[in-house]
């Protein structure tokens, strides 16, 4: 089971905003949207482009070099050329940080 990493104190990210956190070598992009932290894997199931950089339109984030929509909430691929969802992570607040775990192999 992999340990809470700390990603930022609440609040710091505004509305749309997003920080990259490397846990156990997977990078994560852990994303503020309507007052909630969403994290989702920072890599297109496209290509294998990252996603961070890539602008975000409400709870879509549009990937940089294709751009393929996926929805930060939930990891859904919302539109070619990515048909894969991205894996999603589970987010905390605790004691006024932001917090990101990689459940997938608990």
């Amino acid at each position: 089971m992999t340990d809470w990493v700390d990603v930022c104190k609440d609040g710091e990210l505004d509305e749309g905003q997003c920080r990259i956190v490397d846990v156990d070598d997977t990078m994560i992009a852990v994303f503020r949207y309507d007052k909630d932290y969403y994290a989702i894997h920072d890599m297109c199931t496209h290509d294998g482009g990252e996603l961070a950089s890539g602008d975000v339109e409400g709870c879509e984030v549009i990937c940089p070099r294709h751009g393929a929509r996926f929805c930060i909430k939930n990891g859904k691929a919302l539109s070619a050329p990515a048909y894969e969802d991205v894996a999603t992570f589970p987010t905390r607040v605790e004691d006024g940080v932001v917090q990101v775990r990689d459940d997938r192999f608990d």
